[in-house]
């Protein structure tokens, strides 16, 4: 039960308004109890004040010599109320005058403008403790104010309090509760879509009702994150069944060679060995194939090591430049080399020899015999930049966007007999992109017209 989300956010909802009602009831309560108290004391301040007054100008009217006594029974007599008691007492402790049979509270100790809490024959009593002169004499009054009525509100007061928090709590559970079931209806319609959403439905997404909140922000941001998997699945799909095509394709052959070449017990050594030049060529070729499918499964799953190192690129580009030389004059295409020397380089030298040689391998296959391909080599105080020209038939513009992409070749009717085993099957590019990338560069064709290709590799310096 307690494993819910609404139940745990409707139980933190609750809590956190308990404090918030019993803190504000808590305010509301002693506030109020505050302002009846100091009412009281107000009120029993100004009777005493009053009565003082009153005292006085009893005094003022006598013609003959003042009796204090009389003045204050006289003055008391006017003071008679239902709520309010007085009690006049003399320094000495004698009770002068009073309108109610009430003792005087703490003796004739003189505490004047003290407000007393009194308790008198099981009644509680706020008395006020006023001194003055009379008279030429010193005198106490005490003024009495009954507090059962203000008791009996406070308590009415409590009983409310008490009464309405608990009340106040369920609605206030209930209501939360339905508040977070209804804000949390989305998360359960995500839910129930992202368990119908499997490998043969990527395309399917999670319903967003409002993108700007939390929630959908976070539905936009699992939907962005199925576009990835679908792009992801797609692509290992494209790849599957294109490396079974490139696979096929070289498997029957070897396939049909060797049924030729067992078809008949009177074969002559020259048969033998075409057929076996033929099984060794596309033996070859898979060989190849399955070396960069190899390389890019190990690189997608993160488990491909490079060893890096120390190496200059401009030495890396010019073996690599002398290795494709042999196939460059088969085709009489003039290949070199020019440009900066000492560009060093931290970095895996196997992978760089890789990268260059697979550029150099298009540049060599796809230029027309007698050509040239030209290697330059640049740098500059924020990068070393190796240009790779060519002069093949170019890249159509439609097309210039996706030869970096796996299995994919420019021109899919090309004979086999222009490819080598250096080619691969359309995985070229895009190894050198990858190798690029591992070592913070970029690989990017710069220009393609039907005079040729430019290619450029750069690194940070």
């Amino acid at each position: 039960m307690f494993s819910s989300i609404r139940v745990k956010l409707t139980l933190w909802y609750t809590v956190v308004l308990t404090l918030v009602i019993v803190a504000f009831s808590a305010l509301i309560y002693f506030s109020v109890v505050r302002v009846l108290r100091a009412e009281t004391d107000a009120n029993l301040s100004e009777m005493a004040n009053n009565f003082v007054v009153a005292a006085n100008a009893e005094q003022g009217d006598e013609e003959t010599m003042p009796q204090p006594a009389e003045n204050i029974s006289e003055a008391l007599d006017g003071f008679r109320f239902r709520d309010y008691q007085f009690v006049v007492v003399s320094y000495f402790g004698t009770v002068i005058a009073k309108t109610a049979d009430y003792d005087v509270p703490g003796g004739a100790k003189s505490r004047d403008g003290a407000f007393i809490d009194y308790t008198f024959n099981g009644e509680q009593y706020r008395v006020f403790d006023r001194s003055f002169r009379e008279g030429g004499q010193g005198f106490h009054l005490y003024a009495f104010y009954p507090l059962s009525d203000r008791i009996a509100l406070e308590s009415r007061l409590q009983t409310a309090v008490l009464v309405a928090i608990p009340i106040a709590l369920l609605f206030a559970g209930l209501g939360g509760y339905f508040l977070v079931r209804r804000s949390l209806r989305p998360v359960q319609k995500m839910s129930e879509q992202a368990n119908k959403i499997t490998s043969r439905n990527l395309h399917e997404r999670l319903p967003v009702a409002n993108a700007n909140d939390e929630l959908g922000t976070l539905a936009t941001a699992f939907n962005e994150l199925l576009d990835r998997l679908d792009k992801s699945f797609e692509q290992q799909r494209r790849f599957m069944a294109d490396a079974s095509h490139e696979l096929r394709t070289p498997l029957a052959i070897v396939r049909g060679e060797a049924e030729v070449a067992l078809s008949k017990d009177d074969r002559s050594t020259a048969e033998y060995r075409e057929s076996l030049n033929i099984l060794h060529d596309e033996s070859k070729r898979v060989t190849k194939i399955v070396e960069d499918l190899f390389t890019l499964a190990r690189a997608d799953a993160g488990q491909f090591h490079s060893s890096f190192a120390p190496v200059y690129l401009d030495e890396i580009g010019g073996e690599a430049v002398r290795s494709m030389r042999v196939l460059a004059d088969q085709r009489n295409i003039n290949l070199s080399i020019t440009g900066a020397t000492g560009m060093s380089f931290r970095g895996d030298e196997s992978l760089l020899r890789r990268l260059f040689l697979n550029l150099l391998d298009n540049a060599v296959k796809y230029s027309r015999p007698g050509g040239k391909v030209s290697v330059v080599c640049l740098s500059t105080d924020a990068n070393l930049q190796i240009n790779i020209t060519d002069c093949g038939i170019g890249i159509p513009p439609e097309e210039q966007g996706k030869i970096f992409e796996r299995f994919y070749r420019v021109d899919k009717a090309r004979g086999r007999a222009d490819e080598t085993a250096t080619s691969g099957a359309g995985l070229g590019l895009s190894i050198s992109r990858w190798i690029a990338e591992i070592h913070n560069g970029d690989v990017a064709l710069v220009s393609s017209t039907e005079s040729g290709s430019l290619f450029s590799v750069t690194f940070p310096r």
